[in-house]
């Protein structure tokens, strides 16, 4: 799979070489401001069923779903890495400062990136929920995007 630039009404689908029965299929077309576009394809050593378009088209935005949660969000104008271990601690660190009316806080995190780290110390509870919840309206949002994306395919724009 590689994101491509051409025009907006390319073709969905294509055999792009008769003779050995190699196929085409795109998605994602991002029409650019200067009259063209860009989108996903992959190719296919033969025509590719409903089924294997759908799981490839699906399976690519599951990843850029995955990756828009992992290092998507920003807090304080730092990148915080929401890997599925992070999220768990944040969860259980919040989670016990709120059972606990504060008494666990401070609490510190690190944000930014491995070469450019950031230290956050949450001293109050006030603090903590607005970086934890802004975390989780992140990973809701990205969520709700990424169904909707894959909702929006319509496997009959692949019929030949």
């Amino acid at each position: 799979m590689k994101r491509i630039e051409g025009t907006p009404d390319v073709r969905l689908i294509e055999c792009v070489n008769p003779v050995r029965g190699k196929w085409r299929i795109r998605w994602d077309v991002q029409p650019g401001e200067d009259g063209t576009a860009t989108y996903m394809e992959a190719d296919f050593p033969y025509r590719p069923t409903q089924d294997e378009i759908r799981q490839t088209i699906i399976g690519w935005y599951n990843q850029q779903t995955d990756e828009a949660i992992l290092s998507g969000f920003e807090y304080d104008g730092y990148v915080v890495w929401l890997s599925g271990e992070n999220q768990f601690n944040y969860k259980a660190a919040y989670d016990l400062a709120v059972q606990t009316a504060g008494a666990t806080l401070p609490v510190t995190f690190k944000l930014g990136t491995d070469n450019a780290p950031c230290y956050r110390t949450f001293e109050n509870m006030e603090d903590f929920s607005d970086f934890y919840v802004k975390a989780m309206q992140h990973i809701q949002t990205t969520l709700a995007d990424g169904w909707r994306k894959k909702d929006s395919l319509d496997l009959s724009l692949y019929e030949t």
